[in-house]
């Protein structure tokens, strides 16, 4: 399976994230790209948040997602942070740049999962991962959410629709590492199961 794991962070939470669930579809026997989305906060922005522009230098090596890496993947795990119960710009700006390939049916039955972050357990995170599965619907993709298939969903706060993490200035406070492995490693697996079942009825 090839999974591409994309992900926004400013300050370094959905970053974590996207690392977690690439360990754990790499458990499973996944080739992994982990991919960031491009930045579009204005520079000024960035530099008034010292944390921001520390993680921002700390992660400029990691490529910045494009249509072909889509393309290439079977399964696309997302992580972004919640914006008043909706995806941020950043990810919305990539999301409509791809009418072209959408259009050609180069994303049909990919498998989607996400995971989101926000300041506090009830900021908007199931708000907004619903909001985002709307789009992967509109794209004929296949959402491999997490639900409650292990107890380490249970442990992060108990969201069936993706894995979430409680934010602060120390970084994530809730139990959220097993969960985005899990979630992960279940992508992985899903994946696994719709490439066999494609590559039969060919």
């Amino acid at each position: 399976m090839k999974i591409a794991v994309i992900y926004y962070s400013a300050t370094g939470t959905n970053y974590q994230l996207a690392k977690w669930a690439a360990q754990g579809a790499e458990a499973e026997g996944a080739t992994v790209r982990l991919l960031k989305l491009k930045e579009t906060a204005p520079t000024e922005a960035i530099a008034s948040n010292p944390a921001w522009l520390a993680h921002r230098t700390e992660t400029s090596e990691i490529p910045e997602i494009t249509h072909e890496d889509l393309i290439w993947a079977d399964g696309l795990i997302f992580s972004f942070p919640t914006r008043f119960g909706n995806i941020p710009s950043q990810l919305s700006n990539f999301l409509d740049t791809c009418g072209g390939i959408w259009f050609a049916g180069k994303l049909t039955n990919k498998v989607v999962s996400a995971m989101t972050s926000a300041g506090n357990p009830h900021g908007g995170q199931e708000a907004t991962l619903l909001s985002f599965y709307v789009t992967m619907f509109h794209w004929g993709t296949i959402i491999a959410s997490p639900g409650f298939t292990h107890d380490a969903v249970y442990k992060a706060g108990g969201n069936p629709y993706g894995t979430t993490a409680t934010a602060g200035p120390d970084g994530i406070l809730n139990d959220a590492q097993d969960a985005a492995i899990h979630q992960g490693q279940r992508t992985a697996q899903v994946t696994r199961y719709i490439k066999i079942g494609l590559e039969t009825t060919k």
